[in-house]
């Protein structure tokens, strides 16, 4: 799976979010002002077909995107080359990271120990 950039990725979570739009719709979704030129998301969501996370169904000139690889799998492969990358694939580091970085509350540290404790019943 090719890496996205973060213009891409943006883009791509308006599209998981709707399902099926048109160029207008990203637009109208995203947060930002101003908006973005019309071309410019165009030019995005012609580099997510190239790529392969967008298909689409053209009417005429007109066309209409959908997702062809969900977010559940984007995010597993995300997670998957991030966690190598900065945890070097070790649970140990990932949490001792989230303890002493992310200054979990009690209730998140407990809620974790939960889903240990349910995935070394299984």
């Amino acid at each position: 799976m090719e890496e996205l950039t973060k213009t891409e990725e943006r883009v791509m979570q308006v599209i998981w979010k709707l399902k099926s739009c048109f160029v207008k719709d990203i637009i109208d979704t995203l947060p930002d002002e101003p908006k973005p030129p019309y071309n410019t998301i165009s030019s995005v969501v012609r580099l997510l077909e190239k790529k392969g996370y967008v298909g689409y169904k053209a009417y005429g000139k007109t066309y209409e995107y959908f997702p062809v690889i969900s977010k559940a799998a984007y995010r597993k492969a995300s997670f998957s080359k991030f966690f190598a990358g900065y945890f070097d694939n070790s649970a140990e580091n990932l949490f001792s990271f989230m303890l002493k970085e992310e200054q979990l509350s009690n209730d998140e540290i407990k809620k974790l120990q939960d889903i240990i404790n349910n995935n070394q019943e299984q």
